[in-house]
């Protein structure tokens, strides 16, 4: 990840209003920091801002956009139908690993989550779960992944 430029959105109406601190989205940013991505704190949006707020981290073209949160099925959900329109290509392998890590973990509910993930343009897009075991879960997944997809988008070569 070293050097590679990373944006980080939270999806939680409730984070949003100050009722309670993001914590997911804090763990993502510490993570990809300490893996070497340039990455700014979380922009913490209501559920109902993420489309928006999506478009906007995408038009700076970064390498990776992690979203954290709304992937649920409470009626307020909404990253999954937020992120498939920006999806050039999608990659069911990671949102299904995802998944399955956290089940395999004892958190049977983790097969609920609706999280997607996929290339848009030259950016890797991928929806975390909201709570902080689901975004270990998925950054564990993802830590020994990521830097050869982001060189596979990027166009380099299998080594």
């Amino acid at each position: 990840m070293d050097g590679r430029r990373a944006v980080v959105v939270t999806a939680s109406t409730r984070a949003a209003q100050g009722v309670y601190p993001d914590r997911g989205g804090a763990l993502i940013v510490e993570t990809l920091r300490e893996w070497g991505a340039e990455v700014d704190d979380a922009t913490v949006v209501a559920d109902a801002d993420v489309e928006e707020a999506l478009s906007a981290a995408l038009a700076a073209q970064p390498d990776l956009l992690l979203t954290t949160g709304g992937t649920g099925i409470s009626p307020t959900d909404a990253t999954p139908e937020a992120t498939a329109p920006l999806l050039d290509r999608v990659m069911p392998g990671i949102a299904e690993s995802i998944r399955a890590a956290g089940v395999a973990g004892g958190v049977p509910t983790a097969m609920l989550s609706r999280g997607l993930a996929g290339v848009a343009g030259r950016t890797l897009i991928i929806n975390l779960p909201g709570s902080t075991g689901g975004v270990r879960d998925a950054l564990s997944v993802l830590e020994p992944v990521l830097g050869h997809a982001l060189s596979q988008i990027g166009g380099g070569d299998h080594t």
